[in-house]
């Protein structure tokens, strides 16, 4: 009789495209075996003491699905501001097993005027040996000379780097058109995924300029900043620029009607472009941004959540395939902390504290409460939200992102029937406050394995530094252009 490892047996098996009964047996990491009654005793069997599996699980009343891959995090990445990250590695990982996430993909960023080896090689010095769970890079590119045109950025490609992002706001971040199109160019011919931060920058210069000239520099003015217009502005430029080139590309952490029209347009049109959306565009208004004196800092990211209406135009893009991933984008600073949220004090403008929010644990809570028990996306869709899609966007699938023979044994073991209180006291990531406190949920997740290693148990992680492996990503099918070669 075949032995495993370590056998579930008994639970609801969810994948992108099915649901059913299934036991699975997990060898060396990996699953190996999918069936009905897997290590079963029965009366003909020759040794019906014979043992085969070192562990079996039941998953009576279960619910078991990939593990998650967030797919847009930020973990220790170095600043120029004297702002620092709350998480690095360790609590970033821990915190994202915690929350049923088996695979995280944060940034190696380039300061302009430094090499884009550099930036990748520093990040690795400060991710080796700590991460609890698997992990690859996307790179940020914020200076496309010719040396990083055409000697760097290809070579990390090819390496096992395939996909990268760009931003068009921020001074030390953002590109220009003509930079954005080499870019788009370079990612067409080496067959890379590019990620857009589409806000326009200029837009929000002149409304932090005149908003400030009015004393009206509170954290709640950020949203007024970062008008939904500038994101649709730069999606449309985002999209056109990729269409010029003939390149796939994914907008990023998308916040409401304005850039979701822009992206359906674009699909109706045959284009490949993928949308992203993230939990604080479902959970969290401008409003809260209202909150006493500095509190509304707490929820300052960009873009910025909308209103009411903008959430519900978020929930019908996940339910109508718009958007294909759903990361955290988790930035996070503490907010009582000088190196954080308060970086320049409580009276900074708007404009000068540090931007982002916590969310790598809570992320697929959220959506499997919010989304599949109230039935607003079935449990098929958020497995395809969550892990399927981003796995096969970033060149990891499938040995991510899906349950079958030969994949890494990447699991949630979810209760449906459990109940959750949001409470930052229970998280495990490094700041000091979630935007979700108090948050009553339905679901939960039960056990978190990678790669056959039990990670978390009840919410509680079980794993251990240096216990993830760096994953290298192969170049994205998604990513390919649809039509010939325009000389690019």
């Amino acid at each position: 009789m075949q032995s495993f490892d370590t056998l579930i047996k008994n639970g609801t098996l969810i994948t992108a495209a099915d649901r059913f009964r299934a036991d699975i047996g997990i060898r060396d990491g990996r699953i190996v075996a999918l069936g009905e009654g897997l290590g079963d005793l029965h009366d003909d069997s020759p040794d019906n003491a014979q043992v085969v599996a070192k562990e079996v699980i039941d998953a009576t009343g279960l619910w078991v699905m990939p593990g998650g891959i967030d797919a847009h995090c930020h973990l220790d990445q170095p600043l120029g501001d004297g702002a620092v990250m709350a998480d690095g590695f360790v609590t970033g990982t821990r915190s994202a097993a915690a929350g049923g996430t088996t695979t995280v993909i944060p940034f190696a960023a380039q300061f302009k005027g430094q090499s884009l080896r550099a930036a990748v090689d520093d990040y690795h010095r400060r991710s080796d040996g700590q991460a609890m769970i698997d992990y690859a890079f996307h790179m940020i590119v914020t200076d496309p000379t010719e040396a990083v045109l055409r000697d760097e950025l290809p070579a990390l490609i090819e390496e096992g780097y395939s996909s990268f992002k760009i931003y068009l706001t921020y001074d030390d971040l953002k590109l220009n058109d003509r930079e954005v199109l080499k870019v788009l160019a370079l990612a067409r011919r080496e067959g890379a995924m590019v990620m857009v931060h589409a806000e326009n920058a200029d837009c929000i210069a002149y409304l932090t300029e005149l908003l400030e000239s009015q004393g009206r520099t509170a954290p709640h003015y950020h949203a007024e900043a970062h008008s939904a217009i500038a994101e649709r502005e730069a999606t449309h430029r985002a999209i056109s620029l990729a269409e010029l080139i003939d390149v796939p590309l994914l907008i990023v952490h998308v916040s409401g009607p304005e850039a979701i029209e822009q992206i359906r347009w674009a699909q109706g049109r045959g284009l490949r472009v993928y949308g992203e959306t993230c939990p604080q565009y479902l959970m969290l208004t401008a409003a809260d941004l209202e909150a006493d004196g500095f509190e509304g800092a707490k929820c300052l990211c960009s873009p910025p959540p909308r209103n009411k209406a903008a959430q519900e135009a978020v929930w019908q893009a996940l339910e109508n395939g718009v958007f294909q991933v759903f990361s955290s984008d988790h930035a996070p600073f503490r907010f009582d902390d000088d190196k954080g949220k308060k970086l320049h004090g409580e009276s900074a403008s708007f404009a000068h504290v540090p931007n982002g929010i916590p969310g790598l644990e809570t992320r697929l809570a959220i959506l499997f409460s919010e989304g599949v028990i109230k039935q607003r996306i079935d449990a098929t869709r958020f497995v395809a939200l969550t892990a399927t899609n981003p796995a096969k966007i970033y060149g990891l699938y499938p040995r991510k992102g899906t349950i079958a023979i030969g994949s890494d044994a990447d699991l949630t073991l979810w209760d449906p029937e459990a109940r959750v209180t949001v409470r930052n006291a229970d998280l495990h990531h490094g700041v000091d406050y979630t935007p979700y406190e108090g948050l009553e949920l339905s679901g939960r997740v039960a056990l978190t394995l990678c790669r056959g290693r039990v990670v978390s148990r009840d919410g509680r992680p079980t794993g251990r530094p240096g216990d993830g492996l760096f994953l290298r990503c192969d170049r994205p099918t998604p990513a390919r252009p649809r039509g010939e070669s325009k000389g690019f």
